[in-house]
């Protein structure tokens, strides 16, 4: 037999409602009978309680404060009577007269003071160079100089220039001044010109004067 005719029988539906009408007639004969009651008095019961005391720590001993130990202070020095000293009286002093033969002071000289010693001299510079000597290529480097273009818009026709340089222990010039010029633009132009020098070393420095002389021809 399937579900489905298992759940269309009527038996069954039978017993579950006379189980619901069993279960409904002794709920009623036990508030009849006073059951239900009993059971309310159960429930009202005294509950019995109990308080539990927090159990308290004894309080710690109290601190025992130790005084401080007494000052201990030193006797008073014994007393010394301080000895007896007698002073003698000197005896009175007697008043004499005396003579004395004043002594003159002695004579001082006084010496002239020398003059303060002239100061030595300065050293003379040592005499510049010759430049044909220290610098070989130099009339070689006049010549290719030509005359100033400078000079030459001003219609300057001639002029001179005496240009003074050190030469170095290696040979370097350096230092290159204008001892004198008839014009700033010779003494322009000389200048650049003895910058093109080739000279030759002498150990040490070496002050070089070179005079150049200018014509427009």
């Amino acid at each position: 037999m399937n579900f489905s005719q298992r759940q269309a029988d009527p038996r069954r539906h039978l017993v579950g409602i006379g189980f619901v009408i069993l279960f409904h007639a002794a709920i009623v004969y036990a508030l009849l009978t006073g059951l239900a009651k009993k059971v309310v008095d159960v429930v009202r019961a005294p509950i019995e309680t109990k308080v539990i005391e927090e159990v308290k720590k004894p309080p710690p001993p109290p601190e025992i404060v130790v005084p401080p130990p007494p000052k201990l202070e030193a006797p008073p020095p014994p007393f010394i009577p301080p000895p007896e000293v007698q002073v003698a009286t000197p005896p009175p002093v007697q008043q004499t007269i005396t003579a004395s033969t004043p002594t003159p002071p002695p004579v001082t000289t006084i010496a002239p003071t020398p003059p303060p010693a002239a100061p030595p001299a300065p050293a003379a510079p040592p005499a510049p160079a010759s430049v044909a000597v220290v610098c070989p290529n130099y009339r070689s480097v006049l010549n290719d100089a030509g005359y100033p273009r400078e000079a030459q818009r001003l219609n300057i026709e001639k002029g001179e220039a005496v240009i003074q340089f050190t030469v170095g222990a290696n040979g370097e010039i350096k230092n290159i001044q204008t001892v004198r010029a008839s014009h700033p633009a010779f003494a322009r132009s000389s200048q650049r010109t003895v910058a093109d020098f080739k000279c030759q070393g002498q150990g040490q420095d070496i002050v070089v004067q070179v005079p150049i002389s200018y014509k427009l021809e």
